[in-house]
């Protein structure tokens, strides 16, 4: 074995492309290909896609963005004929009249091969089935002599089946030397870990070292986080990208022998409930910018919901983005107004009160007359809400400016929101986030925040925020707890019926009050027509309310709460084939 090493660059370009915007993520190409060149580099590799922007959905089925996309491609292609690095590139395109998730080689001023995805996941957030047809399994590209496995995101994700191609192994078996995986892999708590796993295996199949490349951005309730890494043939880490940033790194390779070893830097990485306020952050900076409004308005109610929400907002935005409005009827406490004050001096944003009893007033003078001789009821307290939402939607009418909503999940699930009152708006930083996560962010966002937070440092959420009974004020001496569990045991079980799918019978063995259990159950069931209406917001759970969880609002199907119903196999035709193929779909 020779001890002559070579030598071999690549810069790692995790960006933050804009679904859509050719033009713009042709500009960050050349960018990320400039400082590849002052670094060196004889390889730049982009994500998954990155010439559409991820995930393109229907949008890519149009034959002018796929024109475009393969314009955006041989423009860059004949760019390289400069001598500088090549590039690796996500792109949508078409071949024979098929439409492909494709990885383009760009190199010597031409396109010097492609590579499809093969293996389309369709479950989930993702929907590639639908839109693209799949590669067959092929072998290296070569880049500078060195022989390059260009596997895209889900190609290395699962174990070979009758329906899924061993890309890696393949690419191994066909001489590939290093394994670059482009990547759109959206955040959810403790991702990475999965990640990790997944990179693990094949290595550990190939034994060769593997580049996991991932994006970074918000798209729409998406948040894709980067944290990209690099392992070597022996499993040890080579180099760790930050999450929730932006950078262009190139990762050095020597060899020895047959073997390539790479070393790059390794960054810290945030976990838990500072990786899922970041990833709010993130998820809200980018809706608003890529949408094109100049700011965020939103209700401050003096509770702790809205409080989270708004310094999500400055850290997001900036306090010169941020307008909060104060609406007090009757009901509003003096404390909850002296709070939302205070919390509004400490983030600088720009906040009025404005009274809202006329208003609401005003209402029940009009509707008198109908509700004669009927006593008051929800409607009352839902009348308010919609005054509020009457009134923030007028304001951003006017100004331009986007409503920030501030349910939290634990409300969406139940239905403990007004419909056109505190529904109101374009985006919700806290969708995904149950009550009592809602209560850890605002405490630790007290003594910490992300390292590209635009908002103050130190104690900015009001302390009786925090440790006052939520209540939505709507009627004297109300507490959520009125009408809800206790969060902590609303919570629990919630992520059991949502991201779990347990049954009821489950929970119930688990140690939960059969009663509540069903009562949580029922008001998830009718509340699901509240969900369809609502604004889009961060997905940072298994399973949230959108795109991973597509249930019907007419469904009549209940868990009845008791055990569960054996299957009678002997109903079943399997017409001679394995039992396996009585669940294909």
């Amino acid at each position: 074995m020779s001890e002559r090493a070579s030598n071999f660059s690549v810069a790692l370009a995790q960006l933050n492309p804009t679904v859509g915007d050719i033009a713009g993520n042709v500009a960050k190409a050349r960018e990320a290909r400039a400082q590849a060149v002052a670094d060196g580099a004889d390889l730049v590799l982009f994500p998954e896609l990155f010439i559409s922007g991820y995930p393109p959905e229907d949008l890519v089925l149009k034959p002018a963005f796929q024109a475009a996309c393969r314009a955006a491609i041989e423009e860059l292609a004949r760019e390289t004929a400069d001598g500088g690095p090549a590039m690796l590139i996500g792109t949508p395109w078409v071949e024979d009249e098929k439409l492909y998730n494709a990885c383009a080689l760009l190199d010597g001023g031409r396109i010097a091969s492609l590579r499809f995805k093969c293996n389309l996941p369709n479950y989930g957030v993702f929907d590639e089935k639908r839109l693209f047809a799949r590669g067959p399994a092929a072998g290296p590209v070569t880049v500078c002599g060195v022989r390059i496995g260009v596997p895209i995101c889900e190609d290395i994700w699962l174990e070979e089946s009758e329906d899924y191609e061993n890309v890696v192994e393949t690419l191994a078996e066909t001489g590939a030397e290093i394994i670059l995986v482009p990547n759109a892999s959206p955040y959810a708590r403790d991702k990475g870990d999965v990640r990790l796993s997944v990179a693990v295996a094949r290595v550990t199949e190939s034994g060769l070292p593997l580049v996991y490349l991932n994006q970074i951005c918000g798209q729409d309730e998406l948040v894709f986080d980067g944290a990209s890494f690099a392992l070597n043939g022996d499993l040890s880490l080579a180099a760790q990208l930050p999450a929730f940033a932006e950078t262009v790194t190139t990762l050095h390779f020597t060899k020895h022998g047959d073997d390539w070893r790479c070393t790059g830097p390794v960054a810290q990485l945030p976990e838990g409930d500072k990786a899922d306020y970041a990833a709010c952050v993130l998820g809200l900076r980018d809706y608003v910018g890529k949408n094109g409004f100049p700011g965020v308005l939103l209700g401050i109610s003096g509770g702790i919901d809205s409080a989270l929400c708004a310094a999500i907002a400055v850290d997001a935005l900036g306090a010169d983005q941020v307008h909060g409005v104060m609406l007090p009827y009757r009901y509003t406490a003096h404390s909850s107004i002296a709070d939302a004050g205070e919390l509004a001096g400490h983030l600088g944003l720009r906040y009025e009160v404005l009274p809202i009893t006329d208003a609401v007033n005003g209402f029940e003078t009009i509707l008198s007359d109908i509700f004669k001789n009927l006593p008051p009821d929800i409607t009352e307290e839902n009348l308010q809400a919609r005054t509020r939402g009457t009134l923030l939607m007028a304001i951003s009418n006017k100004t331009g400016l986007m409503v920030v909503t501030t349910g939290n999940k634990s409300e969406m699930s139940v239905g403990y929101a007004t419909l056109y009152g505190d529904m109101n708006g374009g985006f919700n930083p806290i969708k995904d986030i149950y009550k009592t996560q809602v209560f850890r962010l605002a405490a630790l966002r007290n003594e910490w925040k992300p390292d590209d937070a635009l908002g103050p440092s130190g104690e900015i959420i009001p302390p009786d925020i925090i440790t006052r009974p939520p209540t939505a004020e709507l009627r004297e001496n109300q507490t959520d707890q009125d009408s809800l569990p206790p969060y902590d045991v609303l919570d629990a079980v919630l992520e059991r019926l949502v991201e779990r799918e347990e049954p009821l019978e489950a929970i119930v063995a688990a140690g939960f009050e059969r009663e509540i259990v069903a009562r949580i159950d029922h008001l998830l069931n009718i509340a699901e027509y509240k969900r369809r209406q609502a604004a889009p917001g961060v997905k940072v759970t298994r399973k949230n309310f959108g795109r991973d969880r597509r249930y019907p609002i007419t469904n009549r199907f209940r868990d009845t709460g008791g055990p569960l119903p054996a299957p009678d196999e002997t109903l079943v035709s399997r017409g001679g084939r394995a039992s396996t193929d009585a669940f294909e779909g």
